[in-house]
C-alpha cells in the first residue's frame, strides 16, 4: 500500500495503490475520488474531462463526492453549494484525509478519509464538520458517479431476512427540473433484489435497504465493485425521504450514481458528523444469484 502525490486531469491529486486496486483523489478542489480500478485497470468512475456539467456555481466533476442533504428532504439549494477551493490533505500510516475548503454560507468543511482495509478494501469516511457558532442540521450523502459499460448491472439485496420484513422503493416522476418515470424496465424487483440494467434514460430511485450493500458487477472490466453502509432502524424516520441508497441513471447511460445516506443530525460548533462506506473491488464477476458472499 502506497500513497503518492500525482497529477489528474491538471488537478493536484493523491494516488492510493495495493496490490487488489488504484485509486485517485483530487486535493485542489472538492475533494473528489476521480478514480477507481484495477491495479492496472480502466476507470470505473465517470469523470467529466469537458468540464460540461455544472449548476451555477456547482461543478459535478464526476467521481466521488460528499454531499449534504437538508433534514427529512433530499436536494435543496444548500447540497449544490460550491466546493472549488483547496483542501488539506493530512497522511498517516494506512489512511489519508482530505478536508475541503470552507463553505463561507453555513461555515461547514466536508471532506473524505480513505483507510486501507486491505488489498482489495478500503473505507470511505465521509464527513462534515460544523465550523462556525451556530448549530448545523444535515444528512450526509455520499455520491458515487461509475462509468457502466456493455453489460453492467446494479443490484441491492432488500429486507433484513427477519419474520417482519419490508422494504421501501420511492420512484420518481419529476424532481427539480428532471423529468423520469414511476414505469420503467431499467429497474427491476424481485423477492430478494432490486436489480438496475441502465438502458440511457434519465430516471432515479431512492431505496430503504436495510443491509445496505449497493453492488455494480462489470463483465467487461472483469470486476465487481460494491460499496456497503451500516442501517439504523431506530431512526428510519431521519433519512432523507424515509430511504438510506439510491441509485440515479445518466442520459445516454454516461454515468450511473450509486448513492448513500446517512440520517439526519444536529452538529453542535466545532463537532464532525460522519458516513462511512466500505467499498471493495474484485477482480471477478460476481453473480446476482450470490450477493450473499458479498456481506
Amino acid at each position: 500500500m502506497a500513497f503518492k502525490k500525482v497529477e489528474f486531469d491538471g488537478h493536484e491529486a493523491i494516488e492510493v495503490k495495493t496490490q487488489g486496486l488504484r485509486m485517485v483523489i483530487v486535493t485542489d478542489v472538492g475533494p473528489r475520488i476521480a478514480w477507481l480500478s484495477l491495479p492496472d485497470g480502466e476507470n470505473l468512475l465517470f469523470w467529466d474531462y469537458e468540464r460540461a456539467l455544472s449548476r451555477g456555481e456547482w461543478s459535478l466533476r464526476g467521481g466521488h463526492r460528499v454531499w449534504c442533504a437538508t433534514s427529512l428532504a433530499d436536494e435543496s439549494e444548500d447540497t449544490y453549494a460550491p466546493d472549488n477551493g483547496p483542501c488539506t490533505v493530512a497522511e498517516s500510516a494506512d489512511s489519508i484525509t482530505i478536508t475541503g475548503a470552507l463553505n463561507e454560507g453555513n461555515r461547514t468543511r466536508r471532506g473524505i478519509t480513505v483507510t486501507v482495509v486491505d488489498a482489495e478494501t478500503v473505507s470511505v469516511e465521509n464527513f462534515v464538520t460544523n465550523a462556525g457558532p451556530m448549530l448545523y442540521g444535515t444528512s450526509l450523502w455520499a455520491l458515487t458517479c461509475t462509468l457502466p459499460a456493455d453489460g453492467t448491472r446494479y443490484f441491492v439485496p432488500l429486507g433484513d431476512g427477519s419474520d417482519w420484513d419490508y422494504t421501501q422503493i420511492t420512484s420518481f416522476r419529476c424532481w427539480a427540473g428532471g423529468e423520469g418515470g414511476l414505469a420503467d424496465d431499467q429497474f427491476t424487483t424481485t423477492e430478494e433484489l432490486f436489480t438496475i440494467e441502465p438502458k440511457g434514460r434519465v430516471n432515479k430511485r431512492m431505496l430503504m435497504a436495510q443491509r445496505g450493500l449497493q453492488v455494480m458487477t462489470d463483465p467487461a472490466r472483469a470486476c465487481t465493485f460494491c460499496k456497503q453502509t451500516p442501517y439504523d432502524a431506530n431512526r428510519a424516520f431521519q433519512y432523507p425521504l424515509g430511504t438510506n441508497m439510491a441509485f440515479y441513471v445518466g442520459e445516454k447511460n454516461f454515468m450511473v450514481e450509486m448513492e448513500s445516506m446517512a440520517p439526519a443530525e444536529t452538529i453542535k460548533p466545532g463537532d464532525t458528523a460522519r458516513h462511512v462506506e466500505t467499498w471493495r473491488l474484485l477482480p471477478r464477476v460476481v453473480a446476482m444469484d450470490d450477493w450473499a458472499s458479498l456481506i
